[in-house]
């Protein structure tokens, strides 16, 4: 009596993709096994039978959520006041984040899906009077409330995150401040932490490129033109649906 064909070993591996999930970056590399088949035989008869071919899974996208604790953006811009020797950094704080990023398995964005979002009135810096400045004028926070980044790709990993490590990489995206979106780069560098993701991104542009007001003030000799973003980011798998 002949034997059933043996099944190919290949169709026997199985992913595992929530073994992947504490690190971004990595799964997007690292995703690439193929989902789990079987082969049976049809029944027990003398003649050979034939191996069933096997069947592959759909695709799993990774989904992320800014985590409720972690996420702070940044602007900082160098200013010169009047009786001051030396300029300093005027920074500005929100911890007002929210957003998602969805990964298809090939590592590709999914851009109508993925958002991040900072509303700008929270943002704060060591002077009230120049938040105020910046919401009504520049900004222009009740016409402008948000600053959107919509993330397109990721350039620079060449290998998983090892535990412990962290990796530095570019993203680029559509940023929209002030009602103008321009593309943007920004520079990365990304760990593990758990099933979470931590770093921080950062990223450059003057106030024409958004076309923002240069704030003009009596006690500031000058002001910078180029604007420098900052965001210290935790994303945390998106719960199940």
């Amino acid at each position: 009596m002949s034997k059933p064909l043996p099944v190919p070993p290949a169709a026997l591996q199985a992913a595992v993709p929530s073994a992947l999930l504490p690190t971004l970056l990595p799964a997007l590399l690292a995703l690439l096994a193929l989902p789990a088949a079987h082969a049976g035989a049809q029944g027990a008869r003398a003649q050979p039978t034939s191996a069933a071919t096997p069947a592959a899974d759909p695709p799993t996208r990774l989904r992320f959520v800014v985590a409720p604790t972690g996420n702070e953006a940044r602007y900082r811009v160098r200013e010169q006041l009047v009786g001051r020797d030396l300029p300093n950094d005027v920074i500005g704080v929100t911890s007002d984040v929210s957003g998602r990023l969805v990964v298809e398995s090939d590592g590709r964005v999914l851009r109508d899906s993925s958002k991040i979002v900072v509303q700008v009135a929270t943002l704060k810096s060591d002077q009230t009077r120049r938040d105020n400045y910046l919401r009504r004028r520049t900004l222009e926070s009740e016409k402008y409330p948000t600053v959107e980044l919509v993330p397109s790709t990721f350039a620079g990993i060449t290998s998983p995150i090892p535990p412990g490590a962290s990796r530095a990489f570019a993203l680029t995206g559509n940023l929209t401040i002030h009602g103008v979106t321009r593309p943007t780069t920004w520079q990365v560098t990304a760990r593990a932490e758990g099933r979470d993701v931590v770093g921080t991104a950062k990223t450059a542009f003057t106030f024409a490129d958004f076309q923002l007001e240069q704030p003009k003030v009596p006690i500031v000799l000058s002001v910078a033109d180029t604007v420098r973003l900052e965001y210290d980011f935790r994303f945390t798998p998106a719960p199940s649906r």
